[in-house]
């Protein structure tokens, strides 16, 4: 792991911008004639209200207005740490501004009397239970809708109708404030009044008394022999049994797992998997004491203890000695399968503990059952994931921020296959920036513990990094509250801040992306979030004084010169008046650069953008005495690799930079007490067709086929396969004209023959009887497949 240095730039606040702390205007928002906690117009109005009133010589920088909204909206080295240097080049950075604006509100709604209810049928009749979240209301018109059906309260232009998104008649935003996934938005969280979310938790929670939950026979007897045959204790793992008709053997199924809230597992071990020396043959030990087990762990054992958590899902423990840390090393073995990134917990042990961290195995099957819902919810770099109060002992302890490692040493440390994430410890003062801007609390916790860009471990019952969020340039352009937007972000797109010259990079891969947030931009505003800057040898981080004030500081690697250092985000302002006497002016604002112009430049700036051109920004007075300087803006034709590490199970090929889709379960077979699942598909390669025609639908259609195909032909021998530790298979196609060649393997070798042969049959039916694929463009795909067992 690369040691980090800091550096202090400079502290900005209040003595730049002559503005005062911002009053908590709490109190004035839960007055009945003010708004209240809703959805993103409700924010934005407050914050305009703010910003008219408290903060006009912010605005002046900025020039920002409230962004449109509708009522449609849904939801190194091995070293210790150095001290802190001065920064050895200040006048390599611009004058520092700044801006703020008050922490987040929240109230909760008020209590309302059931005599209040005169209006709550509305205008159409009560829908059925039964019906309720499933299918698609009818909704109650605006106009036959003057005042909320559940308190009567009569809407204006501060108190706004919302419809529910499970019934389809028109509330208040105290009387519809809450969330539930719903069936026909495709799983995904709609908002739903009071009533129908009581009535569909009601729902809920009468299914889960349905649901069996076991703990013998996790794996099938076929493959888990024990010479004893002692069976396990029931108190030692839990496994949800899926609710599922009766299929028979190959039959296809979607979403096998429902919405329905996962019970929380039992605190106690879960039974140990261990190799009976022959290949595919296990045996599940039986309960055994922490004392017993840690005593393992402390002998310093090469094969680290291997849990099983659910029948697909492995917990892989050990206890390592990591930049001079003794650290739990806990990895997941099985997020693969559901299209998850394994998971890696680096935590530092605490002094004389005696307890196994339990509560990481707990949040590892709540990471599988999310991601096997239908909404899909994966974890990326700088996602995050939240627990409930007491994790790990603590109530402080919020969940994790999930990072790709880069510069940290990996030396020592038992990993899955990529791709993996490491989890770092959040605290519950620190999730407001792990939901707005991730970038910031990655950088921070390096400036910490000094590695750089951050530390792959974690530590308990540390003090927070950040407190409120108040005199931040991010209050102007996140909603604390309601997170209904943030910070934009382009893939690939980092910053180089140099003497004299600053360089915003940008993929040419990704110019639809930017289009998307410069769309959703101000016209006079355009700020945009970068990321980490792998090419850099410092980046700008932002530091929180115990005051609430924001500092600009620098972390390096340790014993290199900075010479390029990145940024977390820059502004463009076109508040800029061309009487100022300056062409432009920039500046470093917390870990961000702010460029102030004119809106002249502003608009060229949009155009260049637009067209995807390079554009530099000349920064200094109109007859400068001293040098200038320059914000350029570059396209580029290469973009930072991504997938890395990744191979494919055919042949070992690299598949690191291709563009990969998951499949989010769209595609299950089963037979034999074990399941197929298609979870990705590569695309190796895409030719433009030779009339300029590219049929993306018609080719989506045939992978599908395909990969129904490849399921079809190997369901009755994914026991075999199995047994074999070809668990993970893949697909390659090349389809070029009238030329088709399919290609089959696992654990980086092609399948037997009597397979190949099978497939091979299989998959041109599917082709040769389709006559409008062969038309399409030439591509080559590699579909990836896993082979589990079957639970329901």
């Amino acid at each position: 792991m690369r040691q980090a240095v800091t550096a202090t730039l400079s502290v900005w606040g209040e003595r730049h911008f002559g503005y005062s702390t911002l009053k908590d205007s709490s109190e004035s928002l839960l007055d009945e004639h003010k708004l209240r906690p809703g959805l993103k117009e409700d924010s934005v109005i407050e914050e305009k209200e703010w910003a008219e009133n408290e903060q006009e010589p912010l605005e002046a920088v900025l020039g920002l207005s409230p962004p449109p909204v509708d009522d449609t909206h849904t939801a190194g080295d091995h070293q210790t740490g150095s001290p802190v240097h001065p920064d050895p080049a200040p006048e390599s950075f611009p004058e520092r501004k700044s801006g703020g604006m008050e922490g987040p509100l929240v109230s909760g709604p008020k209590n309302i009397d059931s005599a209040g209810r005169k209006g709550s049928l509305g205008a159409l009749p009560m829908q059925r239970c039964s019906s309720l979240g499933t299918t698609a209301p009818q909704w109650v018109p605006d106009s036959q809708a003057p005042a909320c059906m559940k308190c009567g309260s009569k809407f204006s232009f501060t108190k706004r109708r919302h419809h529910c998104r499970a019934c389809g008649k028109v509330f208040c935003v105290v009387c519809c404030d809450l969330r539930f996934r719903l069936t026909h938005l495709g799983g995904k969280e709609g908002r739903v009044c009071v009533t129908c979310h009581s009535t569909l938790i009601n729902r809920t929670l009468r299914k889960d008394q349905k649901k069996v939950w076991f703990a013998d026979n996790l794996l099938p007897q076929s493959e888990i022999r024990s010479a004893n045959s002692t069976p396990t204790h029931r108190s030692v793992s839990h496994i949800q049994r899926a609710e599922v008709s009766d299929l028979k053997a190959g039959d296809e199924v979607s979403g096998l797992n429902g919405n329905s809230t996962k019970p929380t597992p039992p605190k106690d071990l879960p039974p140990i998997l261990t190799s009976t020396g022959v290949k595919g043959d296990y045996t599940l030990e039986e309960k055994r004491t922490e004392s017993s087990l840690l005593e393992e762990l402390e002998r310093g054992l090469a094969v680290p203890l291997v849990f099983v958590l659910n029948a697909n899902l492995l917990a892989v423990v050990k206890i390592v000695s990591y930049v001079n840390r003794r650290c739990w090393c806990v990895m997941s073995k099985g997020m693969h399968a559901v299209g998850q990134p394994e998971v890696v917990i680096l935590l530092q042990c605490l002094p004389e503990e005696k307890r196994f961290p339990t509560d990481i195995f707990n949040h590892f099957i709540q990471i599988y059952w999310d991601a096997q819902t239908a909404a899909g919810k994966l974890l990326n770099h700088l996602s995050h994931s939240l627990v409930s109060r007491g994790f790990l002992g603590n109530n402080e302890h919020a969940g994790f921020l999930y990072v790709h490692p880069t510069f940290q040493s990996l030396e020592g440390l038992p990993l899955p296959a990529p791709p993996f994430l490491f989890g770092l410890l959040l605290l519950r003062a620190e999730t407001p920036w792990a939901k707005a801007f991730p970038l910031r609390l990655m950088l921070r916790l390096g400036a910490e513990y000094r590695f750089y860009p951050c530390p792959l471990f974690s530590v308990r019952f540390r003090e927070p990094l950040f407190g409120p969020v108040n005199n931040s340039i991010m209050r102007l352009l996140v909603d604390f509250r309601f997170y209904r937007y943030t910070l934009p972000s382009v893939p690939g797109l980092v910053v180089d801040l140099e003497a004299r010259s600053t360089c915003i990079r940008i993929p040419k891969t990704r110019h639809p992306e930017l289009l998307k947030a410069l769309n959703k931009s101000n016209e006079r505003v355009l700020a945009l979030g970068a990321c980490f800057n792998e090419l850099a040898d410092s980046h700008l981080i932002c530091v929180q004084t115990a005051d609430g004030q924001y500092q600009t500081q620098a972390i390096s690697i340790h014993s290199q010169p900075r010479r390029v250092t990145g940024s977390c985000f820059f502004v463009f302002s076109g508040a800029l008046k061309p009487s100022s006497g300056y062409l432009a002016k920039s500046s470093i604002v917390e870990d961000g650069l702010m460029v102030q112009v004119t809106m002249e430049t502003m608009a060229e700036l949009r155009r260049s953008l637009l067209d995807m051109k390079d554009f530099t920004v000349t920064c200094g007075k109109l007859h400068p005495a001293e040098r200038q300087e320059y914000v350029h803006i570059q396209w580029q034709d290469e973009e930072p690799p991504f997938n890395k590490g990744i191979i494919s199970p055919i042949d070992s090929k690299s598949m690191e930079s291709l563009t990969n889709i998951k499949t989010h379960q769209r595609l299950e077979y089963r037979a034999n007490g074990k399941v197929i699942r298609w979870t990705e598909v590569f695309y190796l390669q895409k030719k433009q067709h030779p009339n300029g025609l590219y049929n993306q639908t018609s080719q989506n259609r045939l992978t599908e086929r395909l990969a129904r195909a490849f399921c079809l032909a190997l369901c009755q021998s994914l026991c075999l396969l199995k047994e074999d530790g070809m668990t993970k298979l893949a697909l390659r196609v090349t389809l070029d004209g009238q030329k088709m060649e399919f290609l089959a393997g696992s654990n980086g070798q092609r399948l037997p023959a009597p397979y190949q042969d099978c497939l091979n049959q299989s998959l041109r039916s599917v082709v040769q009887s389709n006559s409008q694929y062969q038309g399409l463009a030439a591509c080559q795909l590699e579909l990836i497949f896993y082979i589990l067992e079957d639970t329901s």
